[in-house]
């Protein structure tokens, strides 16, 4: 079922919300911001957003920039967010793509990109396709 944002008629791509993603990151300095394209992989998502933030600050303020652009600019919300007051591992879950923001420890402890290594990757930054 999808977000009542989702079915507004306010309707984005995969690629283009994805995309939005990276560029809200972006403006709050996320570093190493992968995408995943899991769409011949499994059946939930379309695209995993990666990134991080040096501090858990930062990591909140990338969770922040992202919610409230796509919010405010698309309408749409995320079915849920999971891990915001620790901040070590936000996840976001907008449905056709799920974001995952990172510190660096936790990053390199659960190593996503890894698990899903046979998923290609695009290292990405704003204003990159």
């Amino acid at each position: 079922m999808r977000s009542a944002a989702a079915s507004s008629g306010n309707q984005m791509t995969p690629q283009d919300l994805a995309r939005a993603i990276v560029d809200y990151a972006s403006d709050r300095k996320a570093i190493d911001i992968v995408q995943l394209d899991l769409r011949r992989m499994i059946g939930y998502t379309d695209y995993f957003v990666i990134c991080s933030g040096r501090t858990e600050r930062q990591t909140k303020a990338i969770h922040d920039s992202i919610y409230v652009g796509l919010k405010s600019t698309h309408r749409r919300l995320p079915e849920r967010v999971e891990g915001l007051p620790g901040a070590r591992w936000i996840l976001m879950d907008y449905l056709d793509v799920v974001v995952h923001v990172f510190v660096p420890e936790t990053r390199e402890y659960y190593r996503l990109e890894q698990l899903w290594g046979e998923a290609p990757a695009q290292a990405l930054r704003a204003g990159s396709s």
